[in-house]
């Protein structure tokens, strides 16, 4: 018995090896459009509940143990645990390259982790992903108390409030933090042009399609908000201009 179940798992695992083309959604070379294309087509299934749970199972598995990955998006969005990137896109193993953090908020480390992903795992689409009732957008709004790693990491989502607060004036808190929400996106975006060479010139060369988003916790939907609508002026800008970051924790100006 051992014997056979031994011979049927080698037999799963060649299977998987000699059949690339069932393997992944995200084959090397697939365009920012393709891949776009396919994380709306799974989150629409996710919404109308016909979740298809692709490259879940031990073939996948094997696959990209063995061949190693191919994401077809790195996808920053806010540690939540009610927004989970590979469920509301329903996709799996090595579909997408998963950057989380308090706030969807872009510094050092998730930049770093994005141009990882995007230089070195040719991922053709980044999405900052932000989301309805965001605790850390909302801390900022309040302008609560914060211990003080937790402040310094929502550092960078206070230029978003300022600007919302800027455009909403003696607004009800609800219609505040949602637009505060939506800049947040926008700064992250912003952020991520501003201080990485690697993100700009991929996303101004056409290599990579950089857009927001926006998950809804009640209908699950998420909203596309596109590329940032300053995009052109950034990718342009004078490389390091201006200020983002953690506090002690800055990304490093670029060098021209």
């Amino acid at each position: 018995m051992k014997r056979i179940s031994r011979l049927m798992l080698i037999v799963l695992v060649a299977a998987a090896l000699a059949a690339p083309a069932l393997a992944t959604s995200a084959s090397p070379g697939i365009s920012p459009d393709e891949a776009l294309r396919i994380l709306k087509e799974g989150n629409a299934r996710y919404v109308g509940g016909k979740l298809q749970h692709p490259h879940q199972g031990p073939e996948r598995r094997a696959l990209t143990s063995g061949q190693g990955q191919h994401p077809l998006a790195a996808v920053l969005t806010c540690s939540d645990s009610r927004v989970p990137p590979e469920i509301i896109f329903d996709q799996g193993l090595g579909d997408i390259f998963v950057i989380r953090v308090a706030g969807n908020v872009a510094a050092t480390d998730e930049i770093g982790s994005i141009e990882y992903a995007v230089d070195h795992l040719a991922a053709p689409l980044v999405v900052v992903l932000g989301h309805s009732q965001c605790g850390a957008v909302t801390a900022v709004v309040d302008d609560a108390k914060l211990p003080p790693n937790l402040a310094n990491l929502v550092e960078p989502i206070k230029p978003a409030v300022d600007k919302a607060r800027e455009a909403n004036p003696q607004s009800a808190k609800d219609v505040l933090l949602k637009a505060a929400i939506t800049d947040n996106v926008w700064q992250a975006m912003d952020d991520m042009l501003r201080l990485s060479p690697v993100i700009r010139e991929k996303v101004k060369e056409g290599q990579v399609k950089l857009v927001g988003a926006l998950y809804d916790l009640d209908t699950g939907q998420v909203q596309w908000l596109g590329p940032h609508p300053d995009q052109e002026k950034l990718v342009g800008a004078k490389k390091g201009a201006g200020k983002s970051g953690k506090k002690g924790k800055k990304p490093k100006k670029s060098e021209d």
